[in-house]
């Protein structure tokens, strides 16, 4: 059984709304029944304290504005999340007052999580949340976001929600019952009870969206935001929102992905998984193999170029000579500084301009090596 004393818990817009767009307020009492009862189930014992990622903005705003189908361009997606999430956490609102308890509504966009001050401001609010014993609900503030209307069906939100936090335990909710190794709606597909590594993964088909049709993501989000939960350390539980109960008691259902790493700095998760890159510096082939092999700060003597806008501190990828990303990092240098500084070693720089030159490109405690460039080191 697993013992967790502070759950993130997502929920995907097809478990609580009608596939013609709408709030099922039956749907949403159930799964709020669950919540509540969860955070007092032991007496005597410290609540079990609760984060909800909700998706269900737009597809709530769909029947009230006369929709009968999600839209697909921005303009209404915005127009149906203005109107959706304030029923929905109206809806969210009464639920829990049935059983004593306030919500707190957290709206957050991709630039929060990209920025490292809006990252921490976003601890800061969902950790005096639950200190005040609230029910904090975070949701994508598709109203405002532009090109990127959605974190990956708020799959990828949850896990990042779920570091930021400090959580023991992520739960997916969705209207799959588990990770099947074929499509699930045909005869000889078997659910996958236990996930230890990408291994138990090899050769299996994962597929898209949902049936319910008011949703964006599909497993190929889950699982991803497992693989980020599951690295940073916290387990994963993926399973319908029925069997709510049981994955929240920690009795077996769906999918069970166990932790695969240990708990990195906040700062690391935020640049692999949150971070949007200002700009890109390229390596030569010996600063790649020290970067991803040896895992040593980047120095300016083994960049060869740069590209784009970026100031000291900002989050850059660096590239090696074929233009792949290998990691990223805080870089320590402005883009304007930085080209008189290629290929040369930080003693020189140090003779000749001073000290404050002798500083790495990237140092190693602020750099992450991404999956992708372990498999070719």
């Amino acid at each position: 059984m697993l013992q967790a004393r502070r759950i993130v818990v997502k929920v995907g817009s097809s478990s609580l709304t009608t596939a013609s767009g709408g709030l099922d307020a039956d749907r949403v009492d159930a799964l709020v029944d669950v919540l509540a009862k969860t955070r007092t189930r032991n007496e005597g014992a410290p609540n079990t304290e609760i984060v909800l990622v909700s998706s269900g903005a737009i597809a709530a705003g769909l029947a009230p504005l006369g929709l009968d189908s999600r839209p697909r361009d921005l303009a209404r997606q915005q127009a149906a999340a203005s109107v959706g999430q304030g029923l929905l956490v109206a809806r969210y609102t009464a639920s829990f007052a049935r059983y004593g308890l306030r919500v707190g509504q957290v709206l957050l966009t991709a630039e929060d999580a990209s920025r490292r001050a809006h990252y921490r401001n976003a601890y800061r609010t969902l950790e005096q949340l639950l200190v005040m014993g609230a029910v904090p609900v975070v949701n994508e503030n598709d109203t405002v976001a532009t090109a990127e209307i959605k974190f990956g069906d708020n799959d990828r939100l949850a896990a990042i929600v779920a570091h930021l936090v400090r959580a023991d335990l992520l739960v997916l909710l969705s209207d799959v019952d588990g990770l099947y190794d074929g499509d699930p709606s045909k005869p000889g597909s078997n659910r996958i009870v236990e996930v230890r590594g990408p291994e138990d993964l090899a050769g299996i088909e994962i597929g898209s969206a949902g049936k319910a049709g008011v949703g964006t993501g599909g497993m190929v989000t889950k699982v991803d935001a497992a693989r980020i939960a599951t690295g940073a350390g916290i387990p994963v539980i993926l399973t319908a929102a029925r069997h709510a109960a049981d994955a929240l008691a920690g009795r077996e259902t769906g999918t069970l992905f166990h932790r695969t790493g240990r708990r990195s700095a906040d700062r690391l998760l935020w640049l692999e998984h949150a971070s949007a890159p200002r700009g890109a510096v390229r390596l030569d082939a010996g600063a790649v193999r020290a970067v991803v092999e040896r895992r040593t700060s980047l120095l300016a003597a083994g960049v060869t170029g740069v590209e784009g806008e970026f100031a000291a501190g900002d989050p850059v990828d660096l590239l090696d000579e074929n233009g792949n990303i290998v990691a990223r990092g805080l870089v320590n240098f402005d883009v304007r500084e930085l080209p008189r500084l290629l290929g040369r070693s930080t003693r020189e720089l140090a003779r000749e301009l001073g000290p404050a030159y002798e500083r790495e490109v990237v140092h190693r405690d602020d750099l992450v090596v991404l999956p992708s460039a372990l498999g070719t080191a």
